[in-house]
């Protein structure tokens, strides 16, 4: 088989020689390391050359004449199967994982390439798949990640990782949590990773909203009410305390509710008993309160606005959440997470993303922190048909923002949003490179090139 140097975006193809060069093709296709096999029109088998057969543990004279979707077993091949999107558009596909099934039933990662194939008329044949075993390098990212991922957190940061470290023993106790922290940094996600950690795993996790609803509702939700309590209570309606019993009941925005609201909850927690709208018996609770801010707490004690003695009870053990730009190393990580997720949900093959759009992922402060990064992400798919999210995917307000944070005698260009990211992480580190390249998530030798290349001046 001789792949022809004539490949046209419209509709890339590999050209087949004569039947006289089939001997030449098989040898050429065994010297091959990656699996290769080509089918007809109707997805049969018609090569199979020596490393398909090591990879999938089926010989080539089982393999030749099969379906493919019976020999590969893959877990694309019944709804999204790669060659038949490639019949179908004429367009190539380029490694994209999937899993496979090999003949001992062991179900292993692959990288898959697909593309037409004609003889030397240009008549449509069949198409060709390529594909190898990346299961060491998928063991391998998945050691390096395992690092960074706990329960459904993802970070490198120091801070976040001594926060890993103590959050079993956390989950352990059944101690009112405080955690602070700006409008998405994940509050709820430590939330939850503390009840799916604890004891109360396999009990009810309830979340509530406190900011979102006036008193009234917000009574009624959490203590719920008897039946005839007001004018439209038909029945009785259970509150969230009593549909968390023996769980965990999450209260974020805490900060937002009115005096008179803190005084019942704080009695709610001391008594640990409630006593729904309309009822004149109060009903004992077994409820863990974890609860979420993006104020800070202590100094709306100091203003008065917020009871100290309700502050000192939620306060058993307070965790703060470093905002996204204090912890930029994670920004790599959380890209490939979100890109990741919506290549599911849209059944894209976005591969990662340019080393300029990353730069100018870097160079942001976001405001909005993750919850604002996964929005930048999902809005790069809307553009991004395949291949890597560009510089051209992302919205053009994350590039007036990010020049903002460049002194202007630096200009704008994406080598000087590189250098000053950089000059950020080295500041933020104390000049210290090993930490530095830690926390940038590359070598410290590749620091130190680019140092070099971005002529940054060393402190001293």
């Amino acid at each position: 088989m001789k792949t022809s140097k004539t490949f046209t975006e419209e509709k890339p193809f590999i050209k087949v020689s004569s039947p006289d060069s089939n001997d030449e093709q098989n040898i050429i296709l065994d010297s091959i390391a990656d699996g290769v096999f080509t089918v007809d029109q109707d997805w049969r088998i018609m090569s199979f050359n020596r490393a398909a057969e090591k990879i999938t543990g089926v010989p080539k004279d089982e393999a030749i004449g099969q379906l493919c979707k019976d020999v590969l077993k893959a877990d694309i091949c019944e709804k999204s199967c790669c060659l038949r999107a490639t019949m179908k558009t004429g367009e190539p596909i380029v490694n994209k994982k999937v899993q496979i099934i090999d003949a001992e039933g062991r179900r292993f990662p692959i990288s898959i390439s697909t593309a037409l194939l004609r003889d030397k008329k240009g008549v449509l044949l069949g198409a060709v798949e390529t594909f190898r075993d990346i299961s060491v390098e998928e063991d391998l990212r998945k050691a390096i990640m395992g690092k960074y991922y706990f329960s459904d957190i993802i970070s490198k940061n120091h801070q976040m990782l001594q926060l890993f470290d103590i959050l079993p023993d956390i989950a352990d106790s059944a101690s009112t949590v405080l955690i602070e922290g700006e409008s998405g940094t994940g509050k709820e996600l430590v939330a939850r990773a503390i009840h799916n950690l604890s004891p109360r795993k396999r009990q009810p996790f309830i979340g509530v909203n406190c900011g979102a609803l006036p008193d009234t509702l917000l009574e009624s939700e959490l203590f719920g009410y008897k039946a005839g309590a007001f004018t439209d209570a038909k029945k009785d309606k259970p509150g969230r305390f009593h549909l968390a019993e023996n769980g965990s009941l999450f209260l974020d925005e805490i900060a937002d509710i009115t005096p008179a609201m803190q005084v019942k909850l704080l009695r709610v927690i001391q008594e640990k008993t409630f006593e729904p709208l309309g009822s004149t018996k109060s009903v004992e609770h077994n409820v863990r309160i974890i609860v979420a801010t993006n104020k800070n707490l202590e100094e709306l004690v100091r203003q008065e606005k917020f009871r100290e003695d309700l502050f000192y009870r939620i306060n058993v053990f307070k965790i703060k959440l470093p905002p996204l730009r204090e912890r930029m190393e994670d920004i790599p990580l959380l890209c490939e997470h979100f890109i990741n997720r919506f290549n599911t949900i849209q059944k894209k093959n976005i591969t990662g993303i340019s080393d300029d759009a990353m730069t100018v992922l870097m160079s942001y402060s976001y405001p909005g922190n993750i919850r604002e990064l996964a929005n930048i992400i999902e809005r790069a798919f809307i553009l991004c048909k395949n291949g890597l999210i560009e510089k051209k995917h992302l919205p053009e307000s994350l590039f007036t923002a990010a020049e903002k944070n460049i002194d202007n005698d630096k200009g704008t260009s994406l080598k000087n949003l590189e250098k000053n990211c950089l000059l950020k992480a080295l500041e933020q580190n104390g000049w210290n490179f090993p930490q530095t390249a830690r926390q940038l998530g590359i070598h410290k030798s590749t620091l130190y090139r680019k140092i070099k290349s971005l002529h940054i001046t060393l402190p001293g």
